[in-house]
């Protein structure tokens, strides 16, 4: 093998992408441009990487077939670390496909580990985690046994799980320690970082206070009924109710959550489910309608009884009604959360990530920057948002996940 092209290999896998340009940086054959394109990902100049690792890859022959798969590979990580979520699945699949035949299997493993990620970041956590499972990190380079662990860590966040994330991000500053690379370390340090942050606020008896993913965790494994408002669920030890796709009955639920164990008048209910500022009667009779309604839907969990002033939750076999909110109230926390991450995103990323329209998303954006919270840079095609200030909070709750949010 050519020495140079060795020495920036070694270079860019030591996570020093300046000493693999300094050895390639001026060549223009295939394993050059490849390199180097590499190196600009690293250096973070996703769209020059992108451009110099697809001229390599039609530098290469025909019979060059694996340097062409690991060429496909390198622009599948590009384009999820610019958030280009919509690059094509089936071109990295085929790649895998490709480096598994020729033996190649830590490459044809990381390409594995870019679906997952990609999977992660759309929110099928049911595909991410079968396909993680599937894979044994053992045998793995420290770097790619670090992607691993990071993986295990997102999936457990979302899941709520935060003893299994907690150890996961322990084995994964093992591993970054062993691959010596800065960027490496720096990113589990981040992770740990968000994990001991506060994801939630606890609702109980008119007071509230901010709870971490391990308090999460522990509370959901309580015999409390708790009214989840980051994912719109009503649930306790034995039983779930989803309330994601009926507002009105979440809006009451929420409001008797919050009040248990005292009532709450009609005209408050009114005003939070219906908008209305005063509550004449024929509010009070579609209240009557949407209380039954609320009534037999949560019948396993809880009553929902009248009193002389308005209406009160009881809870069927739990000590305690709590009420599981977002760290801060905010229309549009998905986007949020997707922005808070400290990588630029694309609208239409953003709406295949959340499975709302790319209208919808860039209205939410639009409210965002006039409120100061999201920020763009470029225009067109290339415009990209960001958070305007990192939150001081983390916000796995706010994700999509599929219920019950397990």
């Amino acid at each position: 093998m050519d020495p140079l092209i060795a020495a920036a290999g070694r270079a860019l896998a030591a996570g020093d992408p300046l000493g693999a340009l300094n050895r390639v940086a001026l060549r223009e054959d295939a394993p050059a441009l490849a390199l180097r394109g590499i190196a600009m990902a690293q250096l973070g100049d996703f769209v020059r990487a992108k451009i110099l690792v697809r001229r390599a890859a039609r530098a290469f022959g025909p019979r060059e077939a694996v340097a062409r798969a690991r060429c496909v590979t390198a622009e599948a990580e590009i384009a999820l670390a610019s958030r280009d979520l919509a690059w094509p699945a089936r071109a990295l699949d085929a790649a895998r496909t490709t480096l598994e035949a020729y033996g190649d299997r830590v490459n044809a493993t990381h390409a594995r580990y870019l679906q997952v990620r990609r999977l992660l970041l759309i929110g099928r956590l049911d595909e991410a985690e079968t396909t993680l499972a599937a894979l044994d990190p053992l045998p793995c380079p420290p770097a790619l046994r670090t992607a691993h662990e990071l993986m295990v860590a997102g999936i457990a966040t979302r899941r709520r799980r935060a003893r299994t994330a907690r150890a996961a991000l322990v084995r994964a500053e093992h591993a970054a320690r062993h691959a010596g690379i800065a960027a490496l370390a720096a990113e589990v340090e981040s992770a740990v970082r968000a994990l001991n942050t506060p994801v939630a606020r606890l609702i109980a008896t008119g007071a509230e206070r901010p709870l971490r993913l391990d308090e999460v965790e522990v509370l959901m494994e309580s015999k409390t009924l708790v009214i989840d408002a980051c994912r719109h669920v009503v649930r306790d030890a034995h039983a779930a109710v989803s309330l994601a796709r009926r507002p009105v009955l979440y809006a009451l639920a929420r409001a008797l959550g919050e009040a248990w164990p005292a009532d709450v008048p009609r005209d408050r209910l009114v005003a939070l489910a219906f908008g209305g500022k005063l509550a004449d009667e024929s509010h009070r009779a579609r209240l009557r309608v949407e209380a039954g309604r609320l009534r037999r839907v949560l019948r396993p969990l809880a009553g929902v009884r009248a009193t002389k002033r308005g209406f009160a939750l009881t809870p069927r076999h739990a000590p305690e009604i709590v009420v599981l909110a977002q760290p801060q109230e905010e229309r549009h926390a998905g986007v949020l959360a997707l922005l808070s991450d400290g990588e630029s995103w694309s609208s239409s990323a953003l709406a295949l990530a959340l499975g709302a329209s790319q209208r919808t998303v860039q209205r939410a954006l639009d409210a965002l920057a006039a409120s100061g919270k999201a920020r763009s840079v470029g225009r067109g095609r290339a415009r990209r948002w960001t958070a305007a200030a990192v939150p001081a909070f983390t916000t796995p709750l706010l994700l999509p996940a599929s219920f019950p949010g397990r």
